[in-house]
C-alpha cells in the first residue's frame, strides 16, 4: 500500500491516547458476570507450564490435515487451558490448514464449551484472510462482535472493539503490510455494517485507534467509512476522519468527493470549495459527482449565482451536467421561489436531450403547488405525460397539497380517489390534508367518507382530525354519526385518544343525550380505560344542564375517590348551577372551598358570581366582587362589564350603567352589541327615547350592526309612550337593515295596538307575523284578546278563542282571567246604571 503523505493542515480534533491499565478476564456475553480481576503475573502462577515441544508438533500435525478428527480435538482442548492453547496456536498458526483450524474452534465452542482468548481468534481471522478465506473470517468476526461465541477479553482498552484492533495490530508487527491491511479493512467494514441502526461510531473509534498508531485501512475502506459517516449525518466525525485519512492514504476523486459532500452538509461551503481547489492542485480531476456535491451545497445555502458559476466551470472542464445536476439547480430555484427560472432550466434539459425523470418534474410541480399556482403545476404534469414519464405518488401528493391550499378540496379528493383506484400507495398525510380541507370548507360528509375509507385500509386517521370531525358532527346535531365513527375505530383495533372521546361525550351532553354519553362511558369502563379530569368536568357540565344537580355533585366526589382533585373548572361548573338556582350562599361556600384547596380563581369564576348576585338583585355584592377583580389585576372583559350594565339597566339606574360603560372604555374595552342592547333597553325603560336612539346611531358608527333585541327594545319604548307612528318607522328601518322582527317584537306591537283599541292594526301585524313564518303563542293571543275585551267586543273574542281551540292552542291562566274580566264589564256597567 502506498503511504505517500498529502500536505494537509493539522486536524483540529485529536484522538485520545490509548493507555493499558490493569486487565481482567471477561466474556462477550453481556448476561455473564465478569470474572475477578487477575494480573498477568497471577495468571502465569496459576496456569500450567508451557506444553512440551513434542505436543506442540503433534497439534501442528493434527491441524495441518485437510480433515479434523473429533477425538484429536477433544484431546488437544482437554490438555490445554485457553492461554496454553493460545501459546501453541500462535506458534504453529501459519503452518496449519486454516479450514481445519476453523473447524477446531467451532467444535471446541459448540461441543466442549471451550472459551478461546481473543488473541487466538485474531490469529485465526488473520490466517483465514491471508489464505483468501474472507467470508469465513468475516462471519467469525461478526459472531465475536455479536457475542455468539464465548471469548475471553482483556479490559482497559477503551472497549472490546479497541481491544480487537489492538490485538490485530500487535499480530501484524513484523509481517508484510498487505497482510495487515486486509484484516483492518474487514474490521472497519464489519463495524460499519453489522449493527442495526447503522451506527458507525465503533468503526470510527477503530479507525481512530489505528490512525493514532500511524496505521490505516485501504483507500477503498477509508472511502467506505467516510461515505457511511456522511450518510448517517455524522458530519463532524466525517470531517475529522478525512483529515486523518489524508495522513495515511492518497485521496482519489471518490474520497475527495465524499469529503466535499461532508463539508457541504455541515454548511462549511468555503471549506468544501477550498478542498475542491486542493483536489485540483493535487492533480485529481473532479468528476460530475464532485461538482454536484459543491453545487448542491451552494444551492442549499441559497448561493445560486455561485452554483451556476460552478455549473459553467463544469462544462468548461469538459464534463456534461447530469440529470442530477439539473435537478439540484431546479430544486434550489424552486426553494428560492424562482419558478420561472427553474422552468427555463427544464427547457434547457429538453433542448440538450438530457434524460428527464419524475424527480425533476415533481420538484417543479411541488414548487408551483406551494406557491398556489396549481394550474401551472397541472400543465407541467401534462408535459410530463407527453414525455412518457408517468406521474408517481409524489406527483399526486403535491397536487393534492396545492388544491387544498387553494381551498379546492373536491378536486383534491378526486385526485386522491384516482390514486386509490390505480392502487398507488397513499400515506396518512395525504388523507389528512384532504380531510382537513374538506372540514374547513364545510364538506363534512365527504370528510367522513374519506375517514371510513382510511379505516377500510387499516390506516389510523390523524387524532386531531378525528376530534374535529366529531365536534362538527355533534354541532350539526348528528351525534349518532359521531358515535358510529367512534365505534368503527374500535372495530378496526384503533383506540381513540381521550381528547376524541371527551369531544364526543361533550357533544352528547350538549345535545341533551345523557343516556348516549352514559353508554359511551360504560364502553370505556368495560375496556379498562381511565378518564381524565376533563372527562369528569364534561359530565358534570352535562348533568347541570340536564337539571341533575345531585348527579353533578356525586361525580365530584368520584373525582376525589379516583385520586384526582377537582380543578377550578369543576368548581366553576358547580358554582354556576348554584347561581342559576339563586342559591348564592351555596355558591359562596363552594368558592371558599376552592380557595382552601389552593385553587386560584379566574375571571370566569368572578363572572359566575357577579352574574349570580345580579340575578338575585344584589348588585352591591356584584360591584364588590368587581372591585376585588380590579385590585387583583385580573384581566377584565366586556362580559363582566355587560353583567353589571345590564343589571343597572334592569333596575332603571341608567346613570350608574353609563358610569360603568365609561370605565369600560377607559380600560380599552370597546362596548359590543350586548352593551348597547342593555343601554337602549334601560333608556327606553325610563322613557329616554332620544338617548336610546343616540346609542343606536353610535352603535352603527362603531361598525356594530344593531340586532333584533336592540330594535325590539326601541320599539317597546315607543310603544310605552304610545308613539305608534314612530314604531312603524323603526320597524321599516329594521327591515331595511335586513333584520326580521321576532315573536317578541310582534307581540309588543300587537299588545299596544290592542290596548289602544286599534283592532285593525293589531290584526294586520298578527297576519304579517304568521306570513313571516312566526307562530304566535299564548302571550301574543292574550295581548289581542285583552284589547278586544277592553273594547267590549266579546263576540269577536269568543270567535277567536273557538278558532284557537280548534287549532290546538292551549290557554293559560292569563287567558281565562282576561275572559272573565271581559265578561264582567257589561254587568258592571248595568249595575252602575
Amino acid at each position: 500500500m502506498e503511504m505517500r503523505r498529502l500536505s494537509v493542515p493539522k486536524p483540529t480534533i485529536f484522538f485520545s491516547s490509548v493507555r493499558r491499565p490493569r486487565s481482567c478476564v471477561t466474556s462477550t456475553n453481556p448476561n455473564q458476570s465478569a470474572e475477578p480481576l487477575v494480573t498477568p503475573l497471577e495468571r502465569q502462577k496459576t496456569e500450567s507450564k508451557a506444553p512440551e515441544q513434542g505436543f506442540v508438533k503433534w497439534v501442528s500435525s493434527v491441524l495441518s490435515r485437510p480433515s479434523l478428527n473429533s477425538s484429536n480435538c477433544k484431546e488437544i482442548l482437554s490438555n490445554l487451558t485457553p492461554y496454553q492453547f493460545d501459546h501453541v496456536f500462535s506458534e504453529v498458526g501459519f503452518s496449519v490448514n486454516p479450514s481445519t483450524a476453523l473447524k477446531l474452534f467451532y467444535f471446541g465452542v459448540h461441543s466442549c464449551g471451550y472459551r478461546f482468548v481473543v488473541r487466538s481468534y485474531c490469529v485465526l481471522i488473520r490466517l483465514l484472510v491471508i489464505s483468501d478465506l474472507v467470508s469465513p473470517a468475516r462471519l467469525l468476526l461478526i459472531r465475536i462482535i455479536d457475542g455468539k461465541v464465548p471469548v475471553t477479553f482483556e479490559t482497559g482498552y477503551g472497549g472490546r472493539h479497541i481491544e480487537l484492533a489492538k490485538v490485530m495490530l500487535d499480530l501484524s508487527v513484523g509481517y508484510e503490510e498487505e497482510n495487515g491491511v486486509g484484516v483492518f479493512d474487514m474490521l472497519v467494514h464489519v463495524y460499519c455494517t453489522q449493527f442495526k441502526g447503522g451506527d458507525c461510531g465503533l468503526a470510527f473509534d477503530v479507525f481512530a485507534f489505528l490512525a493514532s498508531k500511524d496505521v490505516f485501512p485501504s483507500l477503498k475502506t477509508c472511502t467506505f467509512l467516510l461515505s457511511s459517516l456522511v450518510k448517517l449525518g455524522e458530519i463532524d466525525k466525517s470531517c475529522e476522519a478525512f483529515e486523518h485519512m489524508c495522513c495515511g492514504v492518497v485521496p482519489d476523486v471518490y474520497l475527495f468527493s465524499t469529503a466535499i459532500n461532508a463539508y457541504c452538509k455541515a454548511g462549511r461551503i468555503s471549506d468544501a470549495i477550498g478542498l475542491f481547489l486542493r483536489m485540483e492542485k493535487s492533480g485529481v480531476p473532479p468528476n460530475v459527482v464532485t461538482y454536484n456535491n459543491i453545487i448542491h451545497g451552494l444551492c442549499k445555502n441559497g448561493n445560486l449565482d455561485e452554483a451556476f458559476r460552478f455549473k459553467e466551470r463544469m462544462i468548461n472542464d469538459g464534463l456534461t451536467p447530469s440529470v442530477v445536476t439539473y435537478g439540484i439547480l431546479i430544486n434550489g430555484l424552486v426553494k428560492s421561489e424562482k419558478l420561472d427560472e427553474a422552468n427555463h432550466i427544464l427547457q434547457e434539459m429538453i433542448r440538450k436531450g438530457c434524460t428527464l425523470n419524475e424527480v425533476v418534474y415533481n420538484t417543479l410541480i411541488d414548487g408551483y403547488c406551494n406557491m398556489g399556482k396549481v394550474e401551472v403545476a397541472l400543465k407541467i404534469k401534462d408535459d410530463m405525460l407527453s414525455n412518457s414519464i408517468k406521474p408517481n405518488s409524489s406527483t399526486f401528493c403535491s397536487l393534492i397539497n396545492g388544491f387544498c391550499k387553494n381551498d379546492r378540496p373536491e378536486e383534491a379528493r378526486l385526485i386522491l380517489q384516482e390514486l386509490l383506484s390505480e392502487g398507488k400507495p397513499v400515506n396518512v398525510g395525504s388523507f389528512s390534508i384532504v380531510i382537513s380541507s374538506l372540514c374547513r370548507n364545510s364538506m363534512l360528509d365527504s370528510a367522513v367518507d374519506l375517514v371510513e375509507e382510511m379505516l377500510a385500509m387499516r390506516l389510523r386517521p390523524n387524532d386531531s382530525i378525528l376530534t374535529t370531525i366529531v365536534i362538527r358532527l355533534c354541532r350539526e346535531q348528528r351525534c349518532s354519526k359521531a358515535v358510529q365513527l367512534w365505534f368503527r375505530l374500535l372495530d378496526k383495533g384503533f383506540i381513540p385518544k381521550i381528547i376524541t372521546s371527551n369531544a364526543l361525550i361533550h357533544g352528547l351532553c350538549a345535545a341533551g343525550d345523557m343516556p348516549g354519553a352514559a353508554s359511551l362511558l360504560k364502553e370505556m369502563v368495560d375496556r379498562g380505560w381511565e378518564f381524565n379530569l376533563t372527562t369528569y368536568n364534561i359530565l358534570i357540565s352535562g348533568c347541570t344542564k340536564d337539571g341533575k344537580v345531585g348527579e353533578a355533585f356525586r361525580l365530584t366526589e368520584e373525582i376525589k375517590r379516583c385520586g384526582m382533585e377537582p380543578d377550578i373548572v369543576t368548581y366553576n361548573l358547580l358554582m354556576d348551577v348554584m347561581c342559576n338556582a339563586g342559591k348564592m350562599d351555596g355558591a359562596r361556600k363552594l368558592w371558599e372551598e376552592s380557595k382552601i384547596n389552593g385553587l386560584v380563581s379566574n375571571v370566569y369564576t368572578y363572572g359566575i358570581m357577579i352574574r349570580g348576585y345580579c340575578k338575585v338583585s344584589k348588585i352591591d355584592e356584584a360591584v364588590n366582587l368587581f372591585n376585588e377583580l380590579v385590585i387583583q389585576k385580573l384581566e377584565l372583559n366586556n362580559v363582566i362589564y355587560n353583567l353589571l350594565i345590564g343589571a343597572y339597566c334592569r333596575t332603571s339606574n341608567v346613570e350608574e350603567a353609563l358610569r360603568f360603560c365609561d370605565d369600560m372604555r377607559s380600560r380599552g374595552i370597546p362596548p359590543n352589541n350586548a352593551t348597547y342592547s342593555s343601554l337602549i333597553h334601560g333608556c327606553c325603560k325610563v322613557g329616554s327615547m332620544e338617548k336610546a336612539r343616540s346609542f343606536l346611531t353610535e352603535m352603527k358608527s362603531q361598525g356594530l350592526m344593531p340586532d333584533v333585541y336592540c330594535y325590539t327594545a326601541l320599539i317597546g319604548g315607543y310603544c310605552n309612550l304610545g308613539q305608534m307612528d314612530i314604531v312603524e318607522d323603526v320597524l321599516q328601518e329594521m327591515l331595511k337593515c335586513g333584520i326580521s322582527p321576532n315573536k317578541i317584537t310582534y307581540t309588543i306591537i300587537i299588545d299596544r295596538f290592542s290596548k289602544m283599541g286599534d283592532k285593525k292594526k293589531a290584526n294586520k301585524f298578527l297576519r304579517e307575523m304568521v306570513q313571516n313564518g312566526i307562530v304566535p303563542d299564548s302571550v301574543t293571543y292574550n295581548a289581542l284578546i285583552s284589547g278586544l275585551c277592553k273594547g267590549g267586543r266579546m263576540d269577536e273574542v269568543f270567535r277567536l278563542t273557538d278558532h284557537l281551540s280548534q287549532e290546538g292552542l292551549s290557554f293559560d291562566e292569563v287567558t281565562y282571567t282576561t275572559l272573565i274580566h271581559g265578561m264582567m264589564q257589561p254587568l258592571t256597567a248595568s249595575s252602575q246604571e
